[in-house]
């Protein structure tokens, strides 16, 4: 089912729910990360990723996932962790858990392509030169990588 999030939206409104997302880290030839300049957020930065749909699983949506938002194909490399305990309420007002499987991933193929729907920009970065990102989930997933962890359940 595609737009699950619009579809639940539409039957309980603002109440707080639980979402599912599976978010990659990428890295390039010169170690850097790529991070996405969402157009929800502002001037605010995010690893890409988004939310699973049903039907799908956390595998297969982070690949489709970056290959939308970023126009890169990803495979999976290795499951770093799952970020659970995190509360949000987006500027509509919509309340949400959000749970975040997060990927190590490779690139395959494809170039950065920058949408303007859901990406304004995308970016390598370099660990030491990390800019604000938009949640603490994010923020907290991205330390984990560079610390090279995995199994986490946050």
């Amino acid at each position: 089912m595609r737009d699950y999030i619009k579809w639940i939206r539409a039957r309980v409104g603002h109440d707080p729910i639980i979402l599912n997302f599976s978010v990659a880290c990428i890295i390039n030839e010169n170690g850097e990360i790529l991070l996405q300049k969402r157009s929800d957020k502002g001037d605010i930065w995010g690893l890409p990723g988004g939310a699973v749909e049903i039907g799908e699983s956390i595998e297969e949506a982070v690949i489709r996932e970056v290959k939308e938002e970023t126009g890169l194909n990803v495979e999976v490399d290795h499951f770093i962790g799952v970020y659970s305990k995190y509360f949000h309420t987006y500027s509509n007002g919509d309340q949400s858990q959000s749970i975040c499987h997060l990927f190590k991933c490779s690139i395959l193929n494809g170039e950065l392509l920058v949408d303007n729907k859901e990406t304004f920009d995308l970016k390598f970065f370099d660990k030491n030169n990390i800019p604000k990102l938009f949640i603490q989930q994010h923020t907290d997933m991205l330390n984990d990588f560079f610390e090279n962890k995995i199994g986490v359940f946050k």
